[in-house]
């Protein structure tokens, strides 16, 4: 029996803290490592206004998440299945994609970057440390639940902010690195349009982690029953955490990489190493360890969260796919156990073609995004508690969705054709 809901305090706040850090740990990985990077790297910060606007129009729809189970106690994937069983199966179908290869990516990734960190002589093959990794992110999901998932991306995203932002201050203090004569490129063109896409795309997540973070809230709900305000209170620390992070990852770009006249590593994994060693000849080599534990914080909280959080959510789908009464346990265990497993042998035989998968992901999560944001907008349009100005940005917001989807379809036809 749930225990009553406590009126809104800072004490009930504090204690409400779970679901949004979690998702917040599932956004700062690629998207901030290495695309808000990046962008500072390549355009320094003329993307930082784009990448706020991104995190300001995208936020209704996040929001919807966690407003919309605390209201109705019921996930979005059961208000996605209220509408209509074509929409649950195209969400059934790109969260079981998605799953098994965005975990792939993050997974695969995290290994390489833990292996860098080991001295040479513990260093193993990267297959190993793949295996190793995912081990230890089963055996913590399995044997820990929710619970442990919570308690752990905590401390994932405390020591996550703590040292990028100290990271970054310093390497301000040193000042910019941009060559004498130095053209600064704009971003503003047609060719840039993939990066924006991927930038866009997954800033600061798919919009189908929505629904991922409205089964957080569900389960957080059953452990600890919190109120609409102390929910949302919840969200905003970690969507706003996120996007802050956002900017500091492009400071770090923009501060030690921007016009230095190297050339840009394009691949993630020798992407983040040639920003290690950046920060290394700029600031001295102690920083070299400091930024590789950002990089892997970074890809391990989002590695742990990718594989509960779209396991529970393909698990929700399938069950109400079968009409099937409620969740149970058992199902999201063995969802856990076949993402991890798949993801593990796509690591092992097919990681030559992962980039082209990961870039298929990100392009199916951007070009469903409209459709999402619509889904999550027409569920709680009819509810008292969503003000006129949280309106007005959702249906800015869905329009700027919609627009940069047609731009990048219309892009993509025009170079096929």
């Amino acid at each position: 029996m749930q225990a009553a809901v406590q009126p809104s305090s800072w004490k009930t706040r504090l204690s409400a803290l779970g679901p949004g850090i979690m998702m917040a740990s599932a956004a700062i990985g690629g998207s901030h490592i290495v695309s808000s990077a990046q962008a500072g790297a390549l355009f320094g910060w003329q993307l930082a206004g784009l990448i706020l606007l991104t995190n300001l129009l995208k936020y209704p729809f996040f929001r919807f998440g966690p407003q919309y189970t605390v209201e109705s106690g019921r996930s979005l994937i059961e208000g996605y299945a209220g509408q209509g069983r074509g929409y649950l199966w195209v969400f059934f179908i790109l969260c079981t994609v998605s799953s098994v290869i965005s975990t792939a990516g993050v997974g695969l990734l995290s290994a390489v970057i833990l292996n860098s960190m080991l001295p040479a002589g513990f260093a193993v093959s990267g297959p190993v440390m793949a295996s190793l990794m995912m081990l230890v992110v089963w055996v913590m999901l399995i044997a820990g639940h929710y619970k442990a998932l919570d308690g752990i991306t905590k401390l994932i995203v405390i020591g996550l902010t703590v040292s990028t932002v100290a990271a970054t201050f310093i390497a301000a203090s040193k000042g910019s690195n941009m060559m004498p004569g130095f053209v600064e490129p704009s971003p503003w063109n047609l060719a840039t349009l993939p990066f924006l896409v991927a930038l866009v795309g997954w800033m600061p997540a798919p919009i189908e982690i929505s629904a991922i973070n409205s089964m957080w809230v569900r389960a957080k709900q059953k452990i600890n029953p919190a109120n609409y305000a102390d929910t949302i209170f919840d969200f905003n620390v970690g969507y706003i955490t996120s996007a802050i992070l956002a900017i500091f990852f492009v400071a770090m770009g923009a501060l030690v990489q921007y016009g230095n006249g190297e050339k840009l590593e394009p691949a993630s994994a020798a992407y983040i190493n040639q920003l290690v060693q950046m920060y290394g000849r700029t600031i001295g080599d102690w920083s070299r360890p400091v930024i590789t534990f950002i990089a892997f914080m970074c890809m391990f909280g989002t590695t742990i969260t990718v594989v509960d959080g779209y396991s529970r959510a393909s698990a929700e789908a399938l069950r109400l796919l079968r009409g099937e009464k409620e969740l149970r346990g058992r199902s999201i265990s063995l969802w856990i156990t076949g993402v991890s497993v798949v993801s593990l042998a796509i690591i092992l035989l097919m990681q030559n073609q992962l980039a082209g998968m990961l870039k298929f992901a990100m392009t199916s999560a951007f070009v469903t995004a409209p459709i999402f944001a619509w889904l999550n907008l027409r569920l709680v349009n009819g509810e008292k508690d969503l003000s006129p100005a949280l309106r007005v940005l959702a249906y800015a917001g869905l329009a700027f969705l919609v627009g940069f989807t047609l731009l990048f379809l219309a892009n993509l036809a025009g170079l096929l054709g």
